[in-house]
């Protein structure tokens, strides 16, 4: 294939890629109203996400590690809770479900603001800590409605271009988040508990727009899609939760996920630590004026980019591999982190600018790469009918992670990047110390990321190695043959 073919050909996917869109002008209007849910809300969630830990010690005074052990049981409860999320919204209905997961995100908003605002009430910690509990069943639940409704509105030949469009949305909300946070913070210079007023805002947008535009409940169907549809339940045996669990149990492929699941738990930690360290790391290195929340949007941005160039590319080469590299990836950005500052030239401020700026493009290539193949790797190796149950386990990184990073992170930031240090027995501030060199490698946050980074990094080389095993059985492994 020649040079201008190939060119070509890579245009005529991409162009093909947005053509595809199209497709959605037949759905109704509560696809739409979903999507602008979903920005909305999105745009809040991770706004608050990003904030959480900074509110929680800042604001309300506790130390590093009550505000982990805080978020621990806030992320935790909210992955249980999708356990239960998706039958409660099969029972309730689309739109019931929607009005009531809005309406208690607006309430419990509504308290974290008093709560912030109101210096005078006793244990403000502890009651943020209850509030953020009692946001975990709305969240999770709101998740589930996203998914449910996308599957809802959108008919068969709609349907993949649908979720497309549910995930862009998603991570242009998380970029809006971002950008929120530095208005708030260093724009309008009001306090991190407004930051969750914009989620009220947001919340009440929420539910107008609920009202007014979803409204039908009906799944969405062309004339094709009930014939399709009963073909393939002829296709493949249902069987109960509890006949495929005996069943999977004893596929080897079960324990080949298990398996590649914790090699890769430091490599998904790696985006954990974008909303649990690194906003208290930027706050204490590059100083209180840092744009923490554009660093942030950094990698969304990116995402939304790189899937649209990359999607063309995506089918070229073997998926194991694509996923082992791409998470290799993922780990070494965290390495930009770990050189002393002064390797930058530059002032301790800029140069931790360049450290966060080259962490965020890298950590974004590698997850455009090796994230979306996961769920195809897991679907590869999945025996037939049990497609959705590995891809449930699929998730369990995402949790683990989640769970592990947020209760360790206050210890993490206190033993490498505190926002004091103990100097000749007086207290002055990390980046005080690291300016005077007063503190040793192994003592400072450089020192954290080579740990964080190596340790993600070794899980990926192992699994390189046991490539032949883990992908033993799979179906589409390899790169398409060329004509």
């Amino acid at each position: 294939m020649s040079e201008t073919t190939a060119r070509r050909s890579t245009a005529e996917m991409i162009v093909g890629y947005f053509k595809d869109f199209g497709v959605l002008k037949e759905t109704r209007a509560e696809y739409w109203g979903i999507q602008i849910v979903n920005f909305l809300d999105c745009t809040a969630y991770f706004a608050l996400l990003t904030i959480a830990a900074v509110f929680l010690s800042d604001d309300l005074g506790l130390d590093d590690r009550a505000a982990g052990y805080t978020i621990t049981v806030f992320t935790a409860a909210t992955s249980l809770m999708l356990l239960f999320s998706g039958m409660t919204t099969d029972w309730l209905g689309i739109r019931r479900s929607l009005n009531i997961t809005l309406g208690g995100q607006l309430v419990l908003r509504l308290a974290m603001v008093w709560v912030g605002l109101t210096p005078s009430l006793p244990h403000r910690g502890l009651l943020a800590g209850g509030i953020f509990l009692l946001m975990a069943p709305f969240m999770a639940g709101l998740q589930t409605i996203f998914q449910a409704a996308t599957n809802r509105f959108t008919t068969r030949r709609s349907r993949s271009a649908g979720f497309s469009l549910w995930y862009l949305f998603m991570n242009i909300g998380a970029a809006a988040a971002g950008f929120s946070i530095d208005i708030v913070r260093k724009l309008l210079h009001l306090p991190n508990v407004h930051i969750f007023s914009l989620g009220v805002i947001t919340a009440v947008l929420c539910l107008i727009v609920g009202k007014l535009m979803v409204k039908n409940e009906e799944q969405l169907v062309d004339p094709d899609d009930l014939p399709a549809a009963q073909n393939e339940e002829k296709k493949v045996a249902r069987k109960n939760p509890w006949q495929i669990w005996r069943e999977m149990i004893r596929e080897p492929a079960l324990w080949r996920l298990l398996v590649l699941i914790a090699l890769i738990v430091g490599v998904r930690a790696v985006y954990v630590y974008l909303y649990l360290l690194m906003p208290k790391y930027w706050l204490r290195t590059i100083g209180p004026d840092a744009a923490i929340g554009t660093l942030n949007a950094i990698n969304p941005i990116g995402i939304v980019i790189g899937l649209v160039l990359f999607i063309p590319f995506a089918n070229k080469f073997g998926v194991f591999r694509m996923l082992v590299y791409g998470a290799m990836i993922s780990s070494v950005a965290l390495f930009p982190m770990a050189l002393p500052w002064t390797v930058y030239g530059l002032s301790i401020g800029q140069a931790h600018y360049v450290m966060a700026l080259l962490c965020m493009i890298l950590v974004t290539i590698g997850e455009v790469v090796w994230s979306p193949k996961l769920y195809e790797y897991t679907a590869a190796i999945a025996p037939k009918g049990q497609e959705g149950t590995y891809l449930g386990l699929s998730l369990v990184p995402w949790f683990v992670a989640k769970t592990l990073v947020s209760a360790f992170s206050g210890h993490l930031l206190e033993h490498w990047s505190p926002e004091k240090v103990t100097i000749d027995g007086v207290a002055v501030p990390l980046q005080q110390a690291m300016v005077a060199q007063q503190l040793d490698y192994w003592h400072r946050p450089e020192a954290m990321w080579l740990v964080l980074g190596a340790y993600a990094l070794a899980g990926c080389i192992v699994a390189a190695f046991l490539e032949k095993w883990l992908t033993q059985g799979a179906r589409e492994n390899r790169p398409p043959t060329p004509a």
